[in-house]
Parts: structure tokens; C-alpha cells; sequence
């Protein structure tokens, strides 16, 4: 079948055969004649199939018959993120640069005045994130009563970042009678009562198993640590005749210090992540796209829908903690008919987010052992000696309590001025002499005088320290420090 075969206008046609293209893809095969037809439609597919030109040229054909009014889109594309948003429009430029079109972008991260002046002069299609399309609704800045054709692309990304209740509200703005088309890899329950309740008997479309593994992806995982990743993840893309390749962390705070870190290493390498602007990560990507760089460390925010010809490689390194992310991640190489390869680094933290994507995508990933002489390719090894690491130069926690206890029973002063027996009582030498030093009676007096005062109040004396022997002789406590037992 050829894209001729659709029943899209000729002018339409040239458009797509100057684009490169001649054969329709098999979600491009099926849509493209329900939605010329006037048809609501739900198009499940997973990514790289080529779902976005799927909608963008039937739309182009049916929005050439009608006129544009101020403030009143004829048509809305709403995209879960502002580069999928990009995206969409630089199809509509490509692919309706024969027709009279005006088109209008509507995302987050750019002044408005230039968005809100576009409106006013009045546009066709609308691309728009639900963030900035509700601001603008809700300034009184657009209207939505003329808009008779909706898109509601990735929503099951919609659904991840939490924008299901911006796009119920934004539906209800729209007018009840109008064509409505729902694309998705996967098919959620909330996205199914989502379809339920906005669209009227659907054409379905399915041209892959939900999340379904892309069979032109050679996918590995390589078991390794977390301090041993980053040189893994060195030595692949030195080793594995890497071009041009994606590196997906799970937070922001990763990606920047990644990205550091492999520049630091002699890669060229950028990042792209939701807290820079929307001029800068148009700026990294461009890079990427145009070849200045070939490797950009990306957070999920680029994960979905991006198409960049010629990625060799997608690292994920952090596993994802979605099982959804991982088809999407990897869905960035092997693209067009190309084949690719798929690396994600997996430590004993990740065992449970690996298991949800295996069982996802249906098989087990094929596990790769990377050998670096110890340094991160044996997990096992590595834990063992962490403790030692952690604890050198010190004594083990057991030896310094064993230690600690008897020092806790003796008065530091008895064990600093002299040594001491341990079989000897050691609290009883400084209290003698304390009790010694302390007496009032002069030093010539008899000691044999000291005697009465053996029932002064205080733990000085016990039961067995009665004194004993003739007057003048010693009749004490014997102390410790002469080393005499006293029994």
C-alpha cells in the first residue's frame, strides 16, 4: 500500500514524497482513512511507529475546507510535554507546507505575548500542553467553542504526570458534537474510562501488543553496582562502537551530575532535564539532533515521542521505575526500520523495578557480564568489601566494647595517677586516701586515735574492715595500692 492509496490530496501527497516517504506504516495504514472518514478513533501503538503523522495529515486535509476566527482554534492537539508538543508542530510546517495553515504553539518555559498574539489573529490548530492551554482559558485568552477536531496524544503519559483532570476539564469546554482521537502505547483503565466518557463509538487500532518490545532493539542488562556504574556505563560507550546515544536517569540532580561527569571523561556529551528552560533544552537538543554532540543524558521528560534519526544506543542508567518508561526509553533507537541496541545498568536495588519490566514486556532481557577487573562488574565483591573500606584504621564495634566496659567501672583518677591489679578492689585506694588526706587529727598524733572514728556516717568501711591487732599497729582498711590482700 502506498500513501496514495489513502485518499489524501494531491497537494498533500507532494508534501509527503518530498518528506522522503512513500509507504504508509501500519498505524499510519489504518488511521489515516477512519479520520479523513470523520471518525473518533482510539490508536494503540507503541512508539516509533509513526502514530504522530498518523493524525497530522488527515488533519491537514480536513482543516484546508473552513476559515480561522480570533481567539477560536479550529483544532487542538493537546502533548504531554513541550518537546513532543515541538515536535508535532515541525510535522505540521513539513507536511502543510502546501497548504494556507496558521498554527499556533502553546507551551510552558516561553513569554506569552507572542502565544497570545497568534490567537488573536486566529489559527487552525492548536498544539498546546495542558499547563498552558488551562492558564491562557482560564486569563480569558482563548475560547475552545469552535474546536471540532481533538488530540489527545501519549495519553498514557498524561496519566503518569498527572494531567487527566486538566484534559476532563479541557474536553468539557469543547463542543459536544465534534471528532475526537485518542492515541496511547498503552491502554490503562483510567485512560479506558477516559475514552468511554469523550468519545463516541471509536474506531480501535492496535497495531502492537500494549508495551510490547520493538524486535529491531538487541536489549542487554548489565548486573553491576551503584558505585560501580558510572565506570560500566564508560566503558560501554567506549567499547560498543557507539555513534550517537540517549542516557536516561530517573532524577534531575543524576542527569547534571552525569553529564558532568562524562564530559569530565572526554565524551561529548549534554543534558536535558525538566528544571532548565525551554530555550536551553531546545538548545541541547538541536546539538543532538545536529550532531554536535553525540550523547545526551535526559530525564523521562524526553523519553516519550522524541525522534532522532540515527540513535545507535539508549542507556538506561538507572532502571526505571515505571515498566511503561523502559518501552519508551529504549523506543528512542531502532527507529524507522533501523536497528539499535539497549543497555540498562541494574544493581540489587533494582530487583524489583527489572522484575515489572520483564514481566511487561513479556521475557526475560538478556543479561551481559561486563568484566572491569572488579571495579563495578562484581556486585558480590564489592559488598564484601565495603565493611573493610568503611571500617579502616578503626577497631571493630565488638573489640571497642569490650574495651570501653571495664574503663566505665574504675575512677579515672585511681587509673591514670598509678597502675592497678585488677583482683584488687579498685574504688577502695582513693578513698583511703581521700579519708587520709582529709583527717583533721595532726600527723603526729597515734594512729591508734584514728579508731573511733570507724562509725562516722559514709560507705567508708564495711563489716570486714573491723580493726585488728595491738595498739599502734595498723588497724585500717589495707589499700590496694600496696598489693597485700586483706584477708
Amino acid at each position: 500500500m502506498k500513501f496514495a492509496d489513502l485518499g489524501l490530496s494531491d497537494e498533500l501527497l507532494k508534501s509527503v514524497l518530498d518528506a522522503g516517504y512513500d509507504t504508509p506504516t501500519p498505524i499510519q495504514a489504518q488511521a489515516i482513512p477512519s479520520v479523513l472518514m470523520m471518525r473518533d478513533l482510539i490508536g494503540i501503538a507503541q512508539t516509533g511507529t509513526g502514530k504522530t503523522a498518523g493524525f497530522v495529515l488527515p488533519m491537514i486535509d480536513i482543516l484546508a475546507h473552513g476559515r480561522r476566527r480570533a481567539l477560536m482554534p479550529r483544532s487542538l492537539i493537546l502533548e504531554p510535554t513541550r518537546e513532543l508538543a515541538a515536535q508535532v508542530a515541525e510535522n505540521f510546517e513539513k507536511y502543510g507546507k502546501n497548504h494556507d495553515l496558521k498554527m499556533a504553539l502553546l507551551i510552558g518555559g516561553v513569554q506569552m505575548g507572542d502565544q497570545v498574539k497568534a490567537l488573536q489573529e486566529g489559527v487552525d490548530v492548536l498544539i498546546a500542553t495542558p499547563g498552558r492551554l488551562m492558564d491562557l482559558f482560564e486569563r480569558g485568552k482563548i475560547l475552545l467553542t469552535g474546536c471540532d477536531l481533538l488530540v489527545i496524544d501519549e495519553a498514557d503519559r498524561m496519566l503518569d504526570m498527572g494531567f487527566i483532570p486538566d484534559i476532563e476539564t479541557i474536553c468539557s469546554k469543547l463542543p459536544a458534537q465534534r471528532q475526537t482521537l485518542l492515541f496511547s502505547a498503552t491502554m490503562p483503565p483510567p485512560i479506558k474510562k477516559l475514552a468511554d466518557k469523550f468519545l463516541s463509538n471509536p474506531k480501535y487500532i492496535e497495531v502492537a501488543r500494549p508495551a510490547s518490545n520493538n524486535t529491531s532493539i538487541v536489549q542487554h542488562k548489565v548486573r553491576t553496582t551503584s558505585r560501580g556504574k558510572r565506570d560500566v556505563l564508560r566503558h560501554l560507550l567506549r567499547t560498543d562502537n557507539v555513534t550517537s546515544a540517549l542516557i536516561f536517569a530517573n532524577r534531575k540532580t543524576t542527569v547534571r551530575e552525569l553529564a558532568k561527569s562524562l564530559q569530565q571523561s572526554g565524551f561529548s556529551a549534554g543534558e536535558i532535564h525538566g528544571d532548565m528552560d525551554q530555550s536551553s533544552r531546545n538548545v541541547e537538543l538541536q546539538k543532538f539532533k545536529d550532531g554536535v554532540i553525540s550523547i545526551l543524558v535526559a530525564s523521562d521528560v524526553a523519553a516519550r515521542g522524541l525522534d532522532v534519526k540515527g540513535v545507535s544506543h539508549v542507556f538506561n542508567f538507572d532502571t526505571p521505575w515505571h515498566p511503561d518508561d523502559y518501552v519508551h526509553r529504549i523506543g528512542r533507537t531502532g527507529r524507522g526500520g533501523a536497528t539499535g541496541r539497549a543497555f540498562t545498568l541494574v544493581t540489587d536495588e533494582d530487583a524489583e523495578a527489572i522484575d515489572n519490566v520483564e514481566k511487561l514486556t513479556g521475557g526475560k532481557i538478556p543479561e551481559m557480564v561486563v568484566d572491569l577487573g572488579g571495579a563495578g562488574s562484581a556486585p558480590a565483591e564489592a559488598r564484601e568489601e565495603r565493611p573493610a573500606r568503611r571500617g579502616r584504621g578503626k577497631a571493630p564495634v565488638a573489640d571497642k566494647v569490650v574495651e570501653d566496659k571495664p574503663v566505665r567501672e574504675k575512677p579515672v583518677r585511681a587509673a591514670r595517677t598509678r597502675p592497678v591489679r585488677e583482683e584488687a578492689p579498685v574504688a577502695e585506694a582513693p578513698m583511703v586516701e581521700e579519708r587520709v588526706e582529709a583527717a583533721p587529727v595532726p600527723e603526729q598524733a597515734p594512729r591508734a586515735e584514728r579508731a573511733p572514728r570507724r562509725n562516722e556516717p559514709g560507705p567508708r568501711y564495711q563489716p570486714h574492715d573491723e580493726p585488728q591487732g595491738k595498739p599502734g599497729e595498723w588497724n585500717g582498711p589495707v589499700p590496694g595500692f600496696l598489693n597485700v590482700s586483706a584477708l
